[in-house]
């Protein structure tokens, strides 16, 4: 840019010290030189000016001293020209005298500055007054002004710009990073690089192991290579369902790889083969939890193995290993000391083994015990199990004097051979005992389950499906009233013919913790259904001061009551109507969507009865809770209304008479009034969801369900 400061002068003219200085580089003949011809001064006041400016500007101390501040004006008040495209270089000629009222702007190269001025040249002022304000350093090669920035080097530039925050962690963070990732996930970042591949494979990522969750996606070789690398570091083997692991040359490398197991899962692995299980067991002898379910390869020289190898088990599920028989069980009740949780569900080989019945006596540290479908254990057995070979009784009370057994739950589903007299004998023995099954055991009575409930304090879980000799006596007066009431969480009492609602009243009245209960097939009526909706009402009302750490309603009732007789459509509508109950202490919000009020109606709102009846209901019963437990007060109470109508209708065209055609006309109007409703329902839901079309489709299954 040609500074715009320059004087005039005549073309003939020397050069002028100033353009030696470096202020402004001419040739002779061009343009610049007619235009801007360069005046001559004072060498020596000029030198002197110089100097003064480059000391000025290399000392900031200087200039702080004989600096003083600018004019709160705007420079730039009297100028004309734009300044989005000038140079804001605003200074006059340090060889004149300074010009008022005008501005000089630069246009690129061409400069706007005066062509003429005064031919004689100003009074030279070196010492003038505030000199640093009004010349200002021009941009020319000497070194007059010093940079107030320095730009990084070209090296540092360029490392900042490659810098990678993934490699200056130290592993154990990569290594906690990758811990969020899934199994599939981590395969899949192992081919990013080697060092990903390291990382990825990394044994603290691989202590679990858990492959029923996506074997069906990978090929048994790429599931074999990984339990190859991976397999040292695996403390937990998930192989559950995995039907790959063939009688192949990759299940032996996988096991071999495989010596670290502290728990394994094969459940249904049928094509394990057995050299291949016996190696895993015998490399694997710090084995606390072994799940061998289904498994084919199982037989009696396995539980050997097991004892042997394996005397830190503390869980062993054999159920269903058909090629094997109760004396492989007690190989392992007396090689695993510590076992603690026993499953051998359809075993066969218990009938008259002795031994076995008094190893399980001897151990005492079972706390569960599965023996469900055993159908060959006998009272003699049961007995020997519990109370040992050669038991003593209190003369007095006339109760086994044996240390109590630590049992917690116990189930003899399906063991039709057992009667009252073996099952009598967990009465005042098992005082730790909380789940207890006893389904099909047609010859039990209420005198074998009295005790039991006497003296059973933390019994929550009891099944007595189909157990047709039970009567109502014992559930009035001993379930009711036993010390297990309040803890009793789950019941169920299926094809329990006998039992009707004198039966259930007292023990919905007592029991109110119940969660789950199982009432098909039976003699109850809608009057059990009126007790368990006042039931959850109670309980609602007793926790109403807690805060609800929901806003939404859950099932906290679960009542499964299909093939009931005497239950009339009425019951369920008084199921219908506690479970909306609830909703209308809340607040309604728009659409009839509710706002869950403070204090206790968060928590009551919680409380609503799942139920489980006759199919032709079912699916209209289904839609109702889904509308409560989404909070939709209006909704809900429109399908009661609706479905109460429509069954009226239904009784009313039975009738018959003179009238019945009118009421035909009017059940179907009904009917088609619900379907309608249900429908609009689903279209809504459809179009918030984005799937108007199907769930409007959806909404007109469960119309024409009611039916």
């Amino acid at each position: 840019m040609v500074d715009s400061t320059i004087a005039h002068s005549t073309p003939d003219s020397p050069a002028s010290p100033a353009s030696e200085a470096g202020s402004l580089d001419v040739q002779p003949g061009s343009d610049v030189v007619e235009q801007f011809p360069v005046l001559q001064h004072k060498i020596k006041g000029r030198q002197r000016l110089l100097r003064g400016l480059q000391r000025i500007s290399s000392s900031q101390s200087l200039r702080a001293r004989i600096t003083r501040p600018r004019a709160s004006s705007a420079p730039y008040r009297n100028s004309v020209s734009s300044l989005s495209c000038v140079s804001l270089t605003t200074t006059p000629s340090p060889f004149g005298q300074p010009s008022s009222g005008s501005s000089y702007f630069s246009y690129g190269d061409v400069s706007t500055a005066p062509t003429s001025v005064a031919a004689t040249p100003a009074v030279e002022t070196p010492g003038y007054d505030g000199i640093e304000s009004v010349l200002a350093v021009r941009k020319v090669d000497h070194p007059v002004s010093t940079p107030m920035t320095i730009s990084l080097p070209t090296e540092i530039k360029k490392k900042a710009k490659v810098f990678n925050f993934w490699e200056t962690i130290p592993n154990e963070l990569k290594i906690y990073i990758l811990s969020f990732l899934s199994p599939k996930e981590l395969v899949r970042a192992s081919r990013v690089s080697k060092k990903f591949h390291e990382l990825c494979f990394d044994g603290q990522l691989w202590i679990e192991f858990d492959a029923s969750k996506f074997y069906r996606e990978i090929p048994v070789g790429s599931l074999t290579k990984i339990l190859e690398t991976a397999g040292p570091f695996v403390h937990d083997l998930n192989l559950r369902g995995c039907l790959q692991i063939e009688y192949t040359q990759r299940a032996q490398r996988l096991v071999n790889a495989c010596h670290n197991l502290y728990s394994t899962n094969l459940e249904g692995c049928r094509n394990f083969s057995r050299p291949t299980l016996h190696t895993l067991l015998k490399s694997n002898h710090q084995l606390i939890h072994l799940n061998l379910t289904g498994l084919a390869a199982v037989n009696n020289a396995t539980c050997k193995i097991i004892s042997r190898e394996c005397p830190d088990l503390e869980t062993l599920n054999l159920s269903g290993c058909k090629q094997m028989d109760a004396r492989g069980i007690r190989f392992v009740i007396e090689g695993c000391p510590k076992l603690r949780d026993l499953r051998a569900s359809s075993i066969r080989g218990f009938s008259g083994n002795t031994d076995l019945a008094t190893a399980i006596f001897k151990t005492n540290n079972l706390e569960r015990l599965i023996l469900s479908n055993c159908s060959d254990i006998t009272d003699a057995i049961f007995t020997t199990m519990i109370l040992g070979p050669t038991p003593e009784f209190d003369l007095l009370t006339n109760r086994p004097l044996v240390p109590p057994r630590k049992l917690r739950h116990l189930d003899l589903t399906r063991c039709s051979r057992l009667s009252d007299t073996s099952i009598r004998s967990l009465a005042y023995i098992t005082p730790n005992l909380e789940g207890l099954s006893l389904s099909n055991l047609t010859h039990l009575t209420d005198a074998a389950l009295e005790p039991i409930l006497a003296s059973c304090p933390n019994l929550s879980h009891l099944d007595v499906e189909d157990l047709t000799h039970l009567s109502n006596s014992l559930f009035a007066n001993h379930i009711a009233k036993s010390p297990c009431s309040t803890k009793l969480e789950h019941l169920s009492i299926s094809g329990c013919e006998n039992i009707s609602d004198m039966g259930m009243l007292p023990v919905f009245q007592s029991c109110t913790n119940l969660n789950s209960v199982l009432m098909d097939n039976t003699r109850i009526s809608n009057l059990t259904l009126t007790e368990a909706a006042d039931m959850v009402r109670s309980r609602s009302r007793s926790l109403a001061h807690h805060a609800s750490s929901s806003p939404l309603p859950e099932v906290t009732l679960n009542l499964t009551i299909y093939d009931t007789a005497l239950v009339t459509w009425t019951g369920i509508l008084e199921i219908l109507s506690r479970n909306s109950e609830p909703l209308s202490a809340a607040k309604p919000g728009k659409d009839g969507v509710v706002e869950v009020g403070e204090g206790g109606n968060g928590k009551k709102g919680k409380e609503v009865i799942g139920l489980r009846c006759f199919h032709t209901w079912q699916m209209t019963v289904d839609e109702h809770t889904r509308r409560v437990l989404r909070g939709d007060l209006a909704s809900a109470r429109r399908v009661e209304r609706k479905w109460a109508e429509y069954m009226q209708a239904e009784l009313e065209v039975g009738v018959g008479g003179m009238d019945s055609r009118r009421r035909r006309r009017r059940a179907r109007e009904m009917r088609d009034a619900l379907e309608e409703d249900q429908g609009q329902q689903g279209q809504q839901q459809g179009q918030q969801g984005g799937q108007g079309q199907g769930q409007r489709r959806r909404g007109r299954t469960v119309g024409c369900a009611v039916m």
